[in-house]
């Protein structure tokens, strides 16, 4: 079982650190970027300096940098879940989703 640490603003900072590395070994500017994909150069910045950004940005300026693909398995259904609870599995697939 993996226990996931990090709080959301941590991993926004980790993305947007990501992006910029990644930006920097494709030997880009901001400026070069916020063309390639369509984020406005405002946008940009704010991300790299806060990780804040719109999930269409975001995946822009993935598809910019050639990571696009990265978000695939994000939220694949065929992963088990990690719960800390060891709540009951049933193998009935949820309609929606719980208040709580």
């Amino acid at each position: 079982m993996t226990i996931f640490l990090k709080t959301p603003v941590e991993v926004m900072k980790d993305v947007a650190l990501r992006v910029k590395t990644k930006r920097l070994a494709l030997n880009l500017t901001q400026e070069g970027i916020a063309l390639r994909s369509g984020v406005s150069l405002g946008s940009l910045k704010r991300f790299e300096s806060t990780g804040q950004i719109s999930l269409e940005s975001l995946l822009k300026l993935a598809h910019a940098v050639n990571a696009l693909e990265d978000f695939d398995e994000l939220f694949q259904t065929n992963k088990a879940p990690v719960s800390l609870f060891h709540e009951k599995q049933t193998n009935k697939a949820r309609q929606r989703g719980k208040l709580k």
